[in-house]
């Protein structure tokens, strides 16, 4: 089957044509339900009628996914909706719930002013099989100068380049992801009300998934799932129904190419031997 391109079109009916356990993973950031102040969002008449749309969308994407893959599905509660936890309850009673990350976007958004301020999205993720693929090493998380320089003072550590070595691979990334969200003011912002951040979609895209596995984000929006897949050199299919997001998206992916082999380059064992032996001296 084609991989790299987008299907301009309804998600629904474009699923129904990929063949079962094509892709490795799944990340779809569908519409909230009356959450955004736009068409897509607000299309259905009743709850029940965009759950039943869910259920639809999220089977044929289980059916495509590999035994060993996951799936990742976003969701935002409004004002006083609550929609996105009966969806949750319904797939975990259908698919196998596999975990649920907090996204912390950093600032709050649609100030309450009878309750708290919402700082937060979830993830829910969803997997095929019983031994799903998951790479816990690829998105551990840096620790700064000071702290590597703090542990290497603790006296219970007598293998100082052991301890070294481990301070130098990072922390293990929790389920609560904080990612700044994008602004108006960002440079990655491109026009779509609800653009999630690529630092964000790449972390899912490399826990998920190897170099050269297929990707599928059913909702591409302005293409940020394309977008970290072609970075990271894996292989991608978006579908999106309106024509001005594809041409953003299409505009973005020109953009990005070549930027794999570039940050292979830049994270050569040789680079990353050279930064501990500075850090040492």
């Amino acid at each position: 089957m084609k991989v790299n391109y987008i299907i301009n079109g309804d998600a629904c009916k474009a699923l129904r044509d990929f063949p079962a356990g094509l892709v490795q993973a799944v990340i779809a950031d569908p519409p909230y339900y009356n959450v955004l102040k736009e068409d897509w969002d607000t299309q259905w008449s009743e709850a029940a009628e965009y759950l039943y749309w869910s259920l639809i969308w999220v089977s044929e994407c289980m059916r495509i996914l590999r035994e060993d893959g996951l799936l990742f599905c976003f969701g935002q509660l409004g004002k006083r909706e609550h929609i996105f936890i009966h969806l949750m309850s319904t797939l975990c009673m259908r698919f196998q719930y596999h975990d649920l990350i907090i996204w912390d976007r950093a600032v709050g958004y649609n100030e309450r002013r009878d309750s708290f301020t919402p700082a937060y999205e979830m993830i829910l993720v969803l997997r095929k099989g019983e031994k799903p693929k998951f790479n816990k090493e690829a998105i551990r998380e840096p620790y700064d100068n000071q702290t590597i320089a703090s542990y290497l003072r603790d006296k219970r550590y007598k293998d100082k380049d052991a301890r070294l070595r481990h301070l130098m691979e990072g922390k293990y990334s929790t389920n609560i992801i904080r990612v700044p969200s994008l602004k108006g003011s960002s440079s990655e912002k491109v026009g779509h009300p609800s653009q999630k951040p690529l630092e964000l979609i790449s972390k899912l895209v490399l826990c998920s998934t190897d170099p050269g596995d297929l990707v599928l984000d059913p909702f591409l929006g302005s293409g940020t799932t394309a977008v970290a897949a072609q970075q990271l050199g894996r292989d991608w299919i978006g579908i999106e129904c309106n024509k001005n997001y594809v041409q953003i998206a299409e505009q973005r992916l020109a953009n990005t190419n070549g930027l794999f082999e570039q940050k292979q380059g830049l994270t050569s064992p040789s680079k990353v031997l050279d930064s501990k032996v500075k850090l040492t001296q």
